[in-house]
Formats: C-alpha cells, sequence, structure tokens
C-alpha cells in the first residue's frame, strides 16, 4: 500500500477585526472545505476516517494561531497542520489599534491505497 495524494483543496480566510490568526485561519479551512464534497473515499471502499487531511496554514503571527481549533473544523480524517508566517495583514486605522488578517490554507487529502 502507498499513501496517495487524491486532492488538494485552497480556500481563503480574513479576520475583519480583532487581529485573530486563528479565525483567519478557521475560516481559510471552512472556505476550502465548501469548494469540494468528498465523496471518493467511500467509492474505493474506503470510510472518511481513512482519509488523511494535511492542513497548510499561511497566515501572519503563526505562532499565536490555535492549531487544534484550526484543525476542528475538518470534519474527518487523521489530521496533521503545519502553520507558517504568510497571508496578509492590512492596518485598519491610522492609530494601528486594529488590523485585518488574511490566511491562506491548502488542504491535502491523501490515501493508503493499493500499488
Amino acid at each position: 500500500m502507498t499513501i496517495k495524494r487524491c486532492l488538494l483543496e485552497l480556500g481563503t480566510g480574513v479576520d475583519l477585526h480583532g487581529k485573530d490568526p486563528t479565525k483567519a485561519a478557521r475560516r481559510a479551512v471552512s472556505d476550502a472545505l465548501r469548494h469540494s464534497s468528498i465523496q471518493f473515499p467511500r467509492v474505493f471502499g474506503y470510510e472518511p476516517q481513512m482519509m488523511q487531511v494535511e492542513v497548510n496554514i499561511a497566515v501572519p503571527y503563526p505562532d499565536t494561531v490555535d492549531q487544534e481549533e484550526v484543525l476542528a473544523e475538518i470534519p474527518y480524517g487523521q489530521k496533521t497542520i503545519v502553520v507558517v508566517e504568510g497571508g496578509m495583514e492590512i492596518e485598519s486605522s491610522a492609530q494601528g489599534n486594529d488590523s485585518t488578517i488574511m490566511a491562506n490554507a491548502a488542504i491535502i487529502v491523501s490515501l493508503d491505497i493499493p500499488d
């Protein structure tokens, strides 16, 4: 059996006010999930829990992201997460006390399937 990539889905999430990278990351994952309805595991005789789901997040202030909260957006599978510096921060006010945070998500779904 070999781990084979079956799906790559992308999403973007934004926290307009509050400077919350976790909220932006959760929304990016949610956005990516809305782009597809994953039915293929059952077609091949697999249960959704057998999927390996790798979540990749690029967001400002990656060290502040609550990774477990982001992974909670994924309903099935064996989940892993990688959070790196990226995304975008846009100052919302001249005083600098508020900004918009944007996160990008790439979700990779793989299955361990026969060669």
